[in-house]
Parts: structure tokens; C-alpha cells; sequence
């Protein structure tokens, strides 16, 4: 069996073998939707291809969409190339449950998949021609928080960045500026509404990226490339509104294991590829079962029926608090804990830290106990039944084979996010946030993992993060096993707001986070001894 529009002819073979199939016509909604786009989604990776994937699938099947969703890839185009051409645009999605079964059904709902590439004169043309169609309703997205962000911590420009403000919209090569040039063309071509939503995993995606694009717009602006008119048509919402949401499934890389499971069941072809950025993806996307995702319902241009397929459509206050809920307080803090502290003491699975005694105690200790006291409940989820199906649920899951090492990918852009929002708000409610324990503790955490040396003073590799040349280099100097080392390093490094999104030291915790973090260099061990002594 091939997953192909070919191979799926043969569905009997596939039904024998467990494995859902679309029941629509894949080519005839992929034909209507190349006609005249609703929906274009940037990002074409794996939390993409399954959630958002998913939804629309769901919304063809119940027959409240015609359309399927036009998939466009910002970064890596092996993506395109290698996952999405081969295999018809179609997933197999195999959803990984906690009893050791799955479920597996094939995706037929991404109807093209298109390169943002300004340079290549095809791919520019169709995305053009895409977004000067009055009937686009919405764009989203799924490009990880670092796609929206346009300065370095110097606050200065990347140079990538301001290369793509210096050659204008033409010559478009990061995420923000293609879009912003999209939207431009669509600008000229009427100024027809639409709606632009962020469906990443940060605090206040929507607000992030309405400034990123406006920026890029200004800058523009300044050199002539935009007129003045398409600064007022980015300005008003009832335009181009910029709806907030929240959005958690947990999807991590495809696993060997589903690999073999499908071979076995005759799927052909089905081995994941590591592409040239380093993107770990495979024909198949395996993830948990519960997925969540909350939307601001402010969509100028109509939008499809996505309450139909699960998705909370709300107001932007209510987001707001099912947001920081889940980022700053139910699950992201707690990944982001368990995954530096899981490097540092050897695991190489996620579920199996929470069999640890300390670091099972750690994620309690950040959530229910630290998280809560400054959470305002969103009224349509349960905090305390989140964290719960979090805590004892979804991150025990023996079967999801998510890894401490792709959780702590990017970190030093997730800090301030996941923990430093709760920071002040503690400050916001106390004065200042030294009733913390926990989380000064994650943050020691982060730190002592920045040495790349484990907790008995093996070297291992630091998973990808812009900030890690600039970090490491910091804290040169510093031994493990030899504390005396310490020189004071952390301090620029606690004290950048840029990083924690406040000033650790003005917080009242910096000298915390540098005390636990000198008793967890003492020598092989003492991260282990450090997390018992806070938190037996």
C-alpha cells in the first residue's frame, strides 16, 4: 500500500489493515480549493499536518466545507519536496493512546503545498495569485515563536532581517516579510479582508504577530516601497484582524516504532527523513489524543465552521486567559522543566521523568502549587482539571515518544514566555516573586544545561537554539566540579529582560537562581542533590 491518491484506490486493503480513509473525493475538493483558496496556512509541519490537517478533514467529512487548506512552507522547503509532493499532500495520521493502540487515518484535506520563495518567479505567482483573491477568509499559522521575531536580544535587527527590509517586498525571504508583501499585493489588488492567526505556542501570538508585520510594513513605508494607504488597511481590524489563540497538542518526532508499526500493517515507504535544516519529519504524523485550540472569533472576511470541528471560537479576554492558563502555567512550564533537567540527568524520554520522584515533585511544584495562585480561570477549561489530565495523563503517556532534547530546542526563546510571566505576576501580586521556589529552581535548571555536561560530567550536545553561541560564550570559565569558577557569569544573563521578559534581579529571585545554580556545579551529582534539598 502506498499512500498516494493511486494507492488509496485500493481501500479494502487499507480498511484490513486498521488504517481510516477520507470519504470525500480528495481530488475534487483539492481541484475546487486550487479554484479559489478560504484558507492558507504558513508552516507546513508536523503539528500543522495532524491538528490543523485534522480540522478541516473533519469539516469536509460533516460536509460543512467544500474547501480543503493551501499549504505554504517558510523554512525548510524539503519539507515540500520530500513529505508533501511524493505522497499527494496526504498524512497518515496515527494518534498515539496511553493504553499502547492506535489510531490511524489518512488526512486528504492539504490541497497544495507551495514554497514561500520570492526568488522562484512559479511559487511567487501562485502565492499572488492566492492572496488578491477576494474569497482568501483567513491565513494562519504554525512557524514556532522564533518565526515571529525580528531583533536579536541587542535589539538590533537579525541580518537576515533587515536584509529583507533593505530589499523590499519583491525580493521577500524571512516569514514576516513574505507574508507582509502578500498582503500588500492583496492591498493593491482591493483591499478585501481577511483574517491573519497565529495558531503558535506563545503568550499573545496574535499581538506578536500584528507587530512583526506592521513593522516590517513601517520599515517599508520609510523606503518607499509601501504606500501610506497600506498602513491604515494593516491598522484596521475590520480589515485585517489579527484574532489571538491557543492552541496544545503534543506531537512529537515521528517514532521508529510507528515507523515499523505501519511497514508491518504494508504501508510502503513510510521511513521518517531528517531534511537539510534539520527538520525531523516522515510521511506519517504520530501524536497524543487530547488536542486543544482556542480562537478570538474576529474574522472580517467569513470564516469555515471550525466550532463544528472542536475548536473553542470565543473572545479575545477568554483566549487570553485559556492562553496563559495552559503557556505560563498547566503545561509549558512543565515540558520546559522536564526537558532541561531530563538532558542534564540522562532521560531521553519524557514520560519516564515522571516516574523520577524530583522532577515528578518539580512539575507539581511549578504548576498546581506555584502556577495556580496567579491563574485566572477562563471559564470554558478547568484549570485544575488541565494540569491534572497534564500531569497524570498526557506526560506519563508511555507511548508518546516525545524526547527531553526536542523539548528543550529553543529554549532561551521560551523562557520568558513560560516562566517569565508568571515571574510578574507574582511580582505584580506580592511585590515581588520571592515566594517562588520552583521555578527558580527550572531556571537553574536551564542554566546548569547551558554547560553542556551531565549531572556526572559527561559532555552532550545542546539542542538548536539561536541564543546558544551567545549564552555559552557567557558563561565561559565556568567548571563543573569546580564552583570556584563562578565568577559571576549568570548576571547578565538573569538580568536580561530581553531573555526572562523581566529583570530576575528586580524580581527579587536572580540571587536565588544563581545560589541553586552554584550548588548544582559542586561536582558529579549535584544537580540530583540540589533538586532532592528543594524539594524532598
Amino acid at each position: 500500500m502506498k499512500l498516494t491518491l493511486e494507492g488509496l484506490k485500493d481501500r479494502s486493503a487499507w480498511e484490513s489493515a486498521g488504517i481510516g480513509l477520507p470519504d470525500y473525493d480528495i481530488e475534487a475538493v483539492a481541484a475546487e480549493t486550487r479554484k479559489a483558496p478560504v484558507w492558507v496556512h504558513f508552516g507546513a509541519g508536523n503539528i500543522f499536518r495532524i491538528f490543523i490537517g485534522g480540522l478541516a478533514d473533519t469539516l469536509i467529512e460533516k460536509g460543512e466545507c467544500s474547501k480543503g487548506i493551501t499549504c505554504v512552507e517558510t523554512f525548510d522547503f524539503d519539507v515540500i519536496d520530500k513529505i508533501y509532493k511524493p505522497y499527494d499532500n496526504l498524512v497518515l495520521a496515527v494518534t498515539l493512546k496511553a493504553d499502547g493502540s492506535t489510531d490511524k487515518k489518512v488526512i486528504g484535506s492539504l490541497t497544495e503545498a507551495l514554497k514561500a520563495q520570492s526568488g522562484v518567479k512559479e511559487e511567487w505567482d501562485r502565492l499572488k495569485e492566492i492572496f488578491v483573491n477576494p474569497g482568501l477568509q483567513m491565513i494562519s499559522f504554525t512557524i514556532t515563536e522564533k518565526g515571529y521575531a525580528l531583533k536579536g536580544s541587542d535589539g538590533n535587527y537579525f541580518p537576515f532581517i533587515q536584509a529583507d527590509i533593505d530589499n523590499g517586498p519583491e525580493k521577500a525571504v524571512s516569514a514576516m516579510a513574505v507574508v507582509c508583501a502578500l498582503l500588500n499585493e492583496r492591498y493593491k489588488a482591493g483591499k478585501a479582508p481577511l483574517a491573519v492567526v497565529s495558531m503558535d505556542n506563545c503568550s499573545h501570538n496574535g499581538e506578536k504577530l500584528q507587530s512583526s508585520i506592521l513593522t516590517m510594513a513601517k520599515e517599508w513605508n520609510r523606503k518607499g516601497y509601501v504606500e501610506d494607504g497600506f498602513m491604515d488597511y494593516l491598522s484596521d481590524e475590520n480589515q485585517v484582524s489579527f484574532p489571538w489563540s491557543m492552541i496544545d497538542k503534543i506531537t512529537p518526532r515521528p517514532a521508529d516504532s510507528v515507523c515499523a508499526e505501519l511497514e508491518k500493517a504494508g504501508v510502503e515507504d513510510m521511513a521518517p527523513v531528517i531534511t537539510s535544516k534539520k527538520t525531523y519529519i516522515a510521511p506519517f504524523v504520530n501524536a497524543e489524543g487530547p488536542q486543544y485550540l482556542v480562537i478570538e472569533d474576529k474574522f472580517p472576511a467569513g470564516r469555515p465552521a471550525l466550532e463544528k470541528a472542536g475548536v473553542y471560537m470565543t473572545d479575545r479576554d477568554t483566549v487570553n486567559k485559556v492562553e496563559r492558563m495552559k503557556v505560563t502555567t498547566c503545561l509549558n512550564p512543565l515540558h520546559t522543566a522536564l526537558a532541561v533537567y531530563g538532558c542534564v540527568l540522562g532521560y531521553t524520554l519524557i514520560a519516564d521523568e515522571m516516574k523520577d520522584a524530583e522532577l515528578n515533585k518539580l512539575v507539581h511544584e511549578i504548576g498546581p502549587v506555584e502556577g495556580m495562585p496567579v491563574v485566572t480561570n477562563p471559564g470554558i477549561l478547568s484549570p485544575e482539571d488541565f494540569v491534572n489530565e497534564v500531569i497524570n495523563v498526557r506526560i506519563p503517556n508511555p507511548f508518546m515518544p516525545d524526547t527531553p532534547q526536542r523539548i528543550a530546542t529553543d529554549t532561551s526563546q521560551k523562557v520568558g514566555i513560560r516562566y517569565g510571566e508568571t515571574i510578574k505576576a507574582y511580582v505584580a501580586k506580592y511585590g515581588d516573586a520571592k515566594k517562588l521556589k520552583a521555578v527558580p529552581l527550572a531556571l537553574a535548571g536551564w542554566c546548569r544545561y547551558l554547560l553542556a555536561v551531565d549531572d556526572q560530567g559527561n559532555a552532550f550536545e545542546l539542542s538548536a537554539d539561536p541564543m546558544v553561541p551567545e549564552l555559552t560564550k557567557a558563561l565561559e570559565g565556568i567548571e563543573v566540579g569546580k564552583p570556584e569558577t563562578y565568577k559571576g557569569q549568570l548576571k547578565p544573563i538573569l538580568s536580561n529582560a530581553n531573555i526572562f521578559g523581566v529583570d530576575l534581579y528586580e524580581a527579587g529571585i536572580g540571587e536565588t537562581v544563581e545560589s541553586m545554580f552554584l550548588e548544582e556545579i559542586a561536582g558529579a551529582g549535584a544537580v540530583r542533590a540540589t533538586l532532592k534539598k528543594y524539594l524532598d
